[in-house]
């Protein structure tokens, strides 16, 4: 494995262990180059294919998941380990369904009702990107959208 910091082949594996209820291994590694530490997970190859808006398919790729989500989340209050457990909520969610191909959109959607859930500021962020707004209308329709789910969910509280 290349180290993020040097690009150096070589490693060694610091800590190895279990995690996410069994689904990943955790490894800590060390560069015998630059010395710097940094985190590895392993995890089981998933059958799912995402089929894009075009008809292409590809594999269902958890870390462009978290890479697309993380710049909606830039900056804000928010947890990597909070961000992990999201997408792998989202994944167990997508495999639960019994289909070994899921629509982008589906996954789309899936990512804006659980994002709505964590941070709005983040939810509306990654909707306009989700939803390609063109105009500064849409985008404040969004938030005006978010603000009044919250609205109603505390209301029931």
């Amino acid at each position: 494995m290349k180290c993020p910091a040097c690009s150096f082949p070589k490693d060694k594996v610091i800590d190895s262990r279990l995690c996410k209820d069994g689904q990943a291994i955790r490894r800590r590694r060390e560069c015998l180059q630059c010395h710097r530490r940094y985190t590895t997970y392993e995890y089981i190859e998933s059958a799912l294919m995402v089929v894009k808006k075009d008809g292409r398919r590809e594999a269902f790729d958890h870390q462009k998941l978290i890479s697309g989500i993380r710049r909606a989340v830039e900056k804000r209050p928010i947890s990597i380990d909070a961000l992990e457990r999201m997408v792998e909520t989202i994944e167990n969610e997508l495999q639960a369904g019994g289909h070994n191909e899921v629509p982008a959109d589906v996954i789309g959607e899936h990512v804006m009702k659980h994002l709505q859930e964590l941070d709005g500021v983040a939810y509306v962020r990654f909707a306009s990107v989700y939803r390609s707004f063109r105009e500064v209308s849409e985008f404040a329709d969004a938030a005006k959208s978010f603000a009044e789910k919250t609205q109603q969910k505390n209301i029931k509280k």
